[in-house]
């Protein structure tokens, strides 16, 4: 793991090529619609600058997405390169997306992660979020 000092800014065009393979090898098993190159595309049409990477030594280690609707935030694919993990990257990146959140007024951060996946619970709980009772609901939209 390099000791070079992170760098957390707003994504780039430049970026592309390393955030798809990022999300590809952090997010694996992700569905059809989490396709990386069709979210950069979406998200880059709605608050930009909330879409953030971690740059160390030149390359991309990190990504936050995180937008605000109006009522809450919400936080989406915090992903850190598995090499550089627990060097406070993800920490980082969280205190930065809700930097932004809070510059647009928002009052509160929602996140969503699997119940099965204790550790990355665990890491939410350590920047002091809580688990709350809800029922998470979706529903597809068009094809």
């Amino acid at each position: 793991m390099s000791t070079t000092a992170v760098t957390v800014r707003p994504y780039e065009g430049r970026d592309e090529e390393a955030v798809v393979a990022l999300w590809s090898s952090v997010f694996a098993g992700d569905p059809p619609w989490n396709e990386p190159r069709a979210m950069i595309r979406r998200k880059l049409t709605v608050q930009p600058e909330l879409f953030l990477v971690a740059e160390r030594g030149g390359a991309v280690v990190g990504t936050v997405l995180a937008g605000f609707d109006g009522v809450r935030g919400w936080i989406h694919h915090l992903a850190v390169d598995p090499g550089h993990r627990r060097a406070g990257i993800g920490g980082e990146l969280m205190r930065a997306a809700e930097a932004g959140l809070t510059r647009l007024g928002c009052p509160k951060v929602n996140l969503q992660v699997r119940a099965t996946n204790t550790a990355v619970i665990a890491f939410y709980e350590s920047l002091g979020y809580d688990v709350e009772e809800r029922a998470s609901m979706g529903r597809r939209l068009g094809n």
